[in-house]
C-alpha cells in the first residue's frame, strides 16, 4: 500500500484595492471573511489574529499564546443533491455527545433559516484539562446552497459577556454558496 503524499499547502495572502462603489458591508469595528469564493462568509473583529490552517480557518483574540478565545470555519462544497431534509439538528447533538472534552451543562439547539440556508447551533461547558478552567463551546453547523459549514467557538467562562456578541455577529452575518465574482466590488454571481 503506497503511502499518501503530504501536502505542504502555503497560503497567499493578495490585497487589493476595492472600487469605490463596492457592495461590501459589515458593522463597524469588523472585517468580512470570505472563503471559496463565497463559500463561505461571515464578520468577525478586525482586531483578530487569523491563522489559515489546512482544513479550517482560525481567528483568535490575541497573538498565541495570549490568546482567550478561538473562532475556527470551515467548509465543504456538498455534492449535487436534494439536502433540505438533512437532519441537522441529531447531528449537531451527536456531535456534542462525542465531544472528547466530555460536555457539561448542554444547552438548548438553536435554529436558524436562512433564504438559502438551514444553521442550528448549541452551546456546552467543559473544564479546560490543561487550565483547569471552565470554558464554553459554541458548534454551528450550516447548509445551503451545496455548503456545508462547521464553525465552533470556544472561550472561557469568564469572558463570555464580552464574547457572546463576537458569536451573534458571526451567526448574524453567516452566509453560504453566495459566490463573488470580483473581490474588489462584492458583486456576488450572477450580477
Amino acid at each position: 500500500m503506497s503511502k499518501k503524499k503530504k501536502h505542504n499547502l502555503q497560503w497567499l495572502k493578495e490585497t487589493l484595492e476595492l472600487k469605490e462603489d463596492h457592495n461590501w458591508k459589515s458593522k463597524p469595528g469588523n472585517r468580512i471573511f470570505v472563503a471559496g469564493r463565497g463559500a463561505l462568509r461571515f464578520d468577525v473583529p478586525e482586531d483578530w489574529h487569523f491563522e489559515p490552517d489546512e482544513k479550517s480557518f482560525r481567528f483568535l483574540d490575541k497573538k498565541p499564546p495570549n490568546d482567550d478565545a478561538r473562532l475556527e470555519a470551515s467548509f465543504n462544497l456538498l455534492p449535487p443533491g436534494n439536502w433540505a431534509d438533512f437532519p441537522l439538528v441529531p447531528l449537531l447533538r451527536k456531535v456534542v455527545k462525542d465531544d472528547e472534552r466530555q460536555p457539561i451543562a448542554p444547552g438548548g439547539i438553536i435554529q436558524l433559516k436562512r433564504q438559502t440556508a438551514r444553521i442550528v447551533w448549541t452551546q456546552f461547558k467543559f473544564i479546560d484539562p490543561e487550565e483547569k478552567r471552565e470554558a464554553y463551546s459554541r458548534i454551528c453547523i450550516g447548509l445551503g446552497s451545496g455548503v456545508q459549514c462547521l464553525i465552533t467557538f470556544d472561550y472561557w467562562v469568564d469572558d463570555a459577556d464580552r464574547l457572546i456578541p463576537v458569536w451573534d455577529t458571526v451567526m448574524d452575518s453567516l452566509v453560504l454558496g453566495l459566490y463573488i465574482r470580483d473581490p474588489r466590488t462584492g458583486l456576488a454571481l450572477p450580477d
